[in-house]
């Protein structure tokens, strides 16, 4: 999982320098820290309803969302993933 997520980084981390009308990710790192914490809370409550109506399915994919959001915000922050591995 680690790779998955430091391939996810890195593909982060290129989307960056993207046009942010053609890209969530741009748009995303290029709107406040606030929305960006913000999106990564929503998600976090999506999956923990999910979970809790046992709904599995649903659990992948807004976990999947939840990844990913977390990334952006790491990126945002300036964290790497190894920086977490190392905790």
């Amino acid at each position: 999982m680690s790779d998955s997520i430091t391939r996810l980084h890195e593909a982060v981390l290129v989307a960056r320098a993207s046009d942010p009308s053609s890209s969530r990710t741009a748009r995303l790192l290029h709107s406040s820290r606030a929305k960006m914490a913000k999106k990564l809370a929503e998600e976090a409550v999506e999956v923990v309803i999910d979970a809790m109506h046992g709904h599995s399915d649903a659990v992948v994919r807004e976990s999947a969302d939840l990844i990913y959001n977390l990334v952006v915000l790491w990126v945002a922050a300036g964290v790497h993933p190894q920086d977490v591995w190392d905790e």
